[in-house]
């Protein structure tokens, strides 16, 4: 009768390892014979006793984190969330003082005597017109360049056409809004905004990326009702 013989198996995976010598299997008579079978499990069950206890732990600081603020007490529950704040402020105000670092070394760059306003807008009106006054509600109408810090153009209205819009309305960044306010018809001027005052954390998920501090180089060229 015909015999099948494997002299040595061994299968491994990462640490799991399964070995079988001297594998024989006899028809005649129906005889089978393993000598030599080893199987190592110490490394695996090492990794499975490792993620359990990680799994329990995890559970049991969920279930008591659920306990713990159904059984805590109204004052302390208020300190918490007061401390929360407290921190989310914190970490506003370092990357309010970044950004204005970045806009202050970028303008000495670039030779700008820039003013700032109570918000964070970095200006300067670099040439005065003599038409009307922008105020809320009437319509402007502007040419732009807008650029980030790296002097790369996101938009232009030589690529786009001249903005429109009107005054209080939104529609456009917050900071373009306050600085397009201190202008006049004919004034040209450059604004930069950090994040707060433009597209934010998010970016406008185009051309502006998260977080950006852009700059508009702008020419109010009519003001009208």
């Amino acid at each position: 009768m015909k015999k099948d013989k494997v002299s040595s198996f061994k299968f491994q995976v990462s640490g799991f390892r399964f070995q079988v010598s001297s594998f024989r299997f006899q028809v005649s008579g129906f005889r089978f014979q393993v000598s030599g079978f080893r199987f190592n499990v110490f490394q695996y069950s090492i990794f499975i006793i490792q993620y359990s206890i990680l799994i329990f732990v995890l559970l049991l600081a969920f279930s008591c984190r659920r306990t713990y603020n159904t059984q805590m007490p109204a004052d302390d529950t208020v300190n918490i969330e007061h401390q929360k704040r407290e921190i989310l402020l914190r970490i506003n105000q370092e990357m309010v003082e970044e950004e204005a670092q970045a806009i202050k070394k970028y303008a000495e760059n670039q030779n700008w005597e820039m003013k700032t306003t109570e918000t964070g807008l970095w200006y300067m009106i670099y040439k005065n017109g003599r038409g009307e006054k922008a105020t809320s509600g009437k319509i402007v109408t502007l040419e732009y360049t807008l650029s980030l810090l790296n002097n790369a153009i996101c938009y232009s209205s030589a690529e786009f056409g001249p903005m429109s819009f009107k005054m209080g309305f939104g529609g456009v960044e917050s900071g373009l809004e306050e600085g397009v306010l201190l202008l006049r018809e004919g004034d040209k001027a450059r604004f930069i905004m950090p994040p707060h005052l433009a597209h934010g954390l998010t970016g406008d998920g185009d051309c502006i990326p998260m977080r950006a501090i852009i700059i508009y180089d702008v020419e109010l060229v009519r003001v009208t009702e």
